[in-house]
């Protein structure tokens, strides 16, 4: 009994040891919006709920000012081993794990790169949203992965302080960098 009772508390240990051993959870890393720049249009990210986050396995972090240019990020860097992927909360500004978000594309909401997509913690918000707001698409993150991303030229030159900066920034940089 006593052999028994030693080798539970021993197997307990060894079981309780691996799985302190594994792997942190990647989390996304807080955003500078005095320094940081999207990786794709290098505009200013600012904290807010259009910013998108990628953790490599590296532990490289690289912060997005639009869910689109990250997209464009991935499609251009296939090879790169991501350990997160992260988007905002459209109502809170609540990291959440892209897979796990539900995403609404309506080409009537501004985003910073037009590309018209905002992501949702939770469905029920996100359905909400979309019966608020007609022409809206639910989304998952598979679905996100074949979008066809292609930027709202019309929602570029609303006239907008913000879209029209990122607008003309855009425009002066899509021969090179798009």
């Amino acid at each position: 009994m006593k052999k028994r009772y030693l080798s539970l508390i021993i197997l307990t240990g060894i079981i309780m040891f691996l799985a302190a051993c594994g792997k942190d959870e990647v989390q996304p890393v807080a955003i500078n919006a005095d320094t940081d720049k999207c990786e794709v249009c290098n505009m200013a990210v600012v904290d807010d709920q259009f910013a998108t986050q990628i953790v490599l396995e590296s532990g490289k972090s690289m912060v997005f000012d639009d869910i689109g240019c990250m997209y464009e990020w991935i499609d251009s860097n296939k090879n790169e081993e991501l350990a997160g992927k992260f988007v905002r909360d459209y109502h809170n500004n609540e990291w959440i794990s892209m897979d796990d978000a539900t995403y609404i594309y309506n080409q009537s909401i501004k985003t910073p790169m037009a590309y018209n997509v905002i992501s949702f913690k939770d469905k029920t918000t996100a359905e909400d949203f979309l019966k608020e707001n007609e022409g809206s698409t639910l989304m998952t993150s598979k679905d996100l992965a074949e979008h066809g991303w292609k930027q709202n030229k019309d929602m570029k030159h609303m006239g907008d302080m913000e879209n029209q900066s990122h607008g003309d920034a855009e425009d002066s940089e899509s021969k090179d960098s798009h």
